[in-house]
């Protein structure tokens, strides 16, 4: 009997899918958990992924008008009051500041200095809309001053109770977009405009696919008038929220008293936007494109692109395959991908070659070269793409140096059409509850049986839909903004329908 095939990453996804993403996480040595609960330390090369995305995707902001700055970590509580819905929104998930100084405790360690009460508590930031909109009401007192096009990076604290590294901690970090205009439609403008960067961004940098769409009411970002988002779905089948885009009406202007006076004098509130994504889409990436020996990148995040494993026996061969591997590095770096010199790295450690090899896959860089003194000698490399396994096979140097930049695209390209196809395979139009309950319902529940996916359904938004999707631990999505109009009958009411949404189960 054959010998099943043996993975890096155990257990595997089919085993255990929550475990397995575990796993990949500690084998590409991304992060780990921190002494304080629920917060996770990023190690380089996970930080090194959140670089690679803050640097593109800030690049996109600039391109759209937008300037970076930056707003105190915390906001008086007398702030987040001020929208009402808001604060609902927030209130359980609310750090709280409540003293300033500590003193010695008689039985010993610290305690908060009694004298030290602050005379108002301060929320650590879950989110910015309030601080910041107390800022744009002192910058703003003309038209001419609008509009006003702010990104932040920055970190949150979201006090939550289940965490699970990049996809939900405690603490996190993000960018958060907020914006000021003069008018709607201008507003909505740009709250579909930071949608679209996010969606180019989700599949042309990351290559995970996604919808965009509009949130039904009872998924809305507290305060808003309509949020947005980019839903992603995951290879166990469940949706990802990968980026929220928010048109805030006039409520957080009217809360912080964000006024202008207009071209007839007259004083009228502002229009406002939030928008942002944050490490979570690392998690995405993760579980997008990653397989059971571990992380798998697409070039365009990858801290390296390509690593290169020396191989030899002793030091004279250590010298010349050395400079070789240098060399080869040098042309490499000369080239050019995705408009920036392609990342190169050698792993000269004192590793066995195995060894070394196993934690370059986990890590998931695109392209692994190994070169020993017969490729030396015969002008060669051994290239191994990441994203297709296997051993890998021999190439001339010169003409891997040179076609190595559309090789990273096919990389690339690769792993966006797998990604399609698993979400497509996986997405389905219900026209009735029965199938939507045994579609997401698993066959066997004891075991970690994967189902479900993204349902097309009619609907109308209410009391009996949400009842329902809570019961089968389900979400509505979105309603995509490519939808067109249909007619129907709402799966949970019976009622007429006009459009389908998208339901998921969803981290």
């Amino acid at each position: 009997m054959a010998k099943p095939p043996k993975n890096a990453i155990s257990p595997t996804r089919s085993e255990n899918y929550p475990e397995w993403y575990q796993q990949v996480v500690k084998a590409a040595d991304l992060a780990e958990n921190s002494d304080v609960r629920g917060c996770m330390v990023i190690k380089p090369w996970g930080y090194a992924i959140w670089e690679n995305i803050q640097r593109k995707l800030d690049v996109m902001f600039k391109a759209t008008g937008h300037e970076n700055a930056y707003f105190p970590l915390f906001i008086p509580m007398s702030f987040l009051e001020k929208e009402a819905e808001h604060v609902e929104g927030f209130a359980k998930e609310c750090a709280v500041v409540t003293h300033h100084r500590l003193e010695p405790d008689p039985d010993g360690g610290l305690r908060p200095a009694a004298s030290a009460e602050l005379e108002e508590p301060l929320i650590v930031r879950p989110t910015s809309e309030t601080i910041i909109g107390a800022t744009f009401a002192r910058w703003l007192n003309s038209y001419r001053d609008l509009p006003i096009l702010i990104n932040q990076w920055a970190n949150v604290v979201r006090w939550e109770l289940r965490t699970r590294m990049f996809l939900r901690t405690t603490e996190f970090l993000w960018q958060e977009g907020h914006t000021v205009h003069a008018t709607e439609a201008e507003a909505i403008e740009e709250t579909r405009l930071m949608l679209d960067v996010y969606a180019e961004f989700a599949e042309g940098t990351m290559a995970m696919p996604v919808i965009k769409g509009e949130k039904t009411e009872g998924e809305r970002f507290p305060g808003a008038v309509a949020t947005y988002s980019i839903e992603a779905m995951m290879q166990d089948r469940k949706a990802l929220q990968a980026g929220t885009s928010h048109f805030l009406g006039q409520n957080f202007a009217k809360a912080q008293e964000i006024k202008f006076q207009d071209q007839s004098g007259q004083e009228v509130y502002a229009w406002t936007t939030s928008w942002g994504v944050s490490t979570r889409l690392i998690g995405g990436l993760i579980m997008t494109h990653s397989d059971d020996d571990g992380l798998v990148l697409p070039p365009k995040l990858a801290p390296a692109q390509v690593v290169i494993l020396p191989i030899y026996r002793d030091d004279e061969q250590r010298s010349e395959v050395l400079q070789y591997c240098e060399s080869l590095k040098a042309d490499l770096t000369a080239e050019r991908f995705d408009d920036e010199p392609v990342r190169v790295r050698i792993d000269d450690r004192d590793l066995r070659g195995g060894e070394k090899k196993w934690q370059w896959v986990k890590r998931g860089v695109p392209l692994r070269v190994e070169v020993g003194p017969r490729d030396v000698a015969a002008g060669k490399v051994f290239v191994a793409r990441r994203e297709i396994g296997g051993k890998g096979e021999p190439a001339e140097r010169n003409a891997f140096v040179a076609g190595v930049a559309q090789l990273l695209s096919e990389c690339q390209q690769t792993l966006f059409d797998r990604a399609f196809k698993a979400r497509e395979e996986v997405t389905v139009s219900i026209d009735s509850l029965a199938e939507f309950e045994k579609y997401f319902t698993p066959k066997n529940a004891d075991k970690q049986e994967l189902h479900g996916g993204f349902a097309y359904c009619h609907f109308i938004d209410g009391p009996e839909m949400e009842a329902k999707l809570k019961e089968l631990k389900v979400t509505a999505r979105c309603v995509p903004l490519d939808g067109e109009e249909e007619p129907g009958k709402c799966i949970f009411t019976g009622q007429p329908s006009k459009r389908r949404g998208v339901f998921a189960k969803a981290y």
